[in-house]
């Protein structure tokens, strides 16, 4: 986009791995009076997404599912007041900024036919929960007037590599952290939808 547009300044801090805590801390330094665009994705470490996959991957359906709803619960009813800081603080230190929340992929197609892996039921409940979680974020996001890119449609249509082995038709990201070499990474999956709401 910077590319694209040559902005005046432009600044990237987000990195892999970041909770809400961490852009307050440490991701809000370049905003200014004089910011024009906004754009960031956040919620989904803060759920604990890398530890509802490793169970999802190690343990049990029961433990899986379990771990998922621990997750959504969270989402629910502490997600919602950490995002809602991180919105303020943009705001505040960028009052005329366009803000422009990204949301999460769906994970799995499902109805395939898998040898090994995750279960329909585990793929299931990993979905229903990125769907609750964009769904609190597209709230909170509309409740500061920010605009919400929904990036799900753009994952599903280009996804291209097996999430776990012997899967042939559940397929997913290897990762929701965007990068321009794998499909379809920032230019194919957040640019498109960034572009609509900048």
């Amino acid at each position: 986009m910077a590319a694209a547009n040559s902005p005046a300044s432009f600044d990237f801090v987000a990195c892999s791995g970041a909770k809400t805590g961490d852009v307050l801390a440490n991701q809000l330094g370049p905003l200014n009076s004089s910011t024009g665009l906004v754009s960031l994705t956040i919620g989904g470490n803060d759920a604990g997404f890398a530890d509802v996959m490793t169970t999802c991957v190690l343990k049990s359906e029961a433990t899986c599912v379990a771990r998922v709803n621990e997750a959504k619960a969270f989402v629910e009813s502490s997600l919602p007041a950490k995002l809602d800081s991180v919105y303020s603080q943009i705001r505040s230190k960028a009052p005329s900024a366009n803000v422009v929340v990204l949301g999460y992929p769906r994970f799995y197609k499902l109805n395939g036919s898998c040898v090994a892996g995750l279960t329909e039921g585990e793929r299931t409940a990993i979905n229903g929960a990125a769907d609750l979680l964009n769904s609190v974020i597209s709230k909170r996001a509309a409740d500061h007037g920010y605009a919400y890119g929904d990036i799900a449609a753009a994952f599903t249509a280009t996804r291209s590599a097996p999430a776990t082995p012997g899967c042939t038709a559940s397929s997913g990201p290897a990762s929701t952290t965007p990068t321009t070499r794998r499909p379809p990474g920032q230019s194919g999956g957040y640019l498109p939808v960034l572009n609509s709401r900048a």
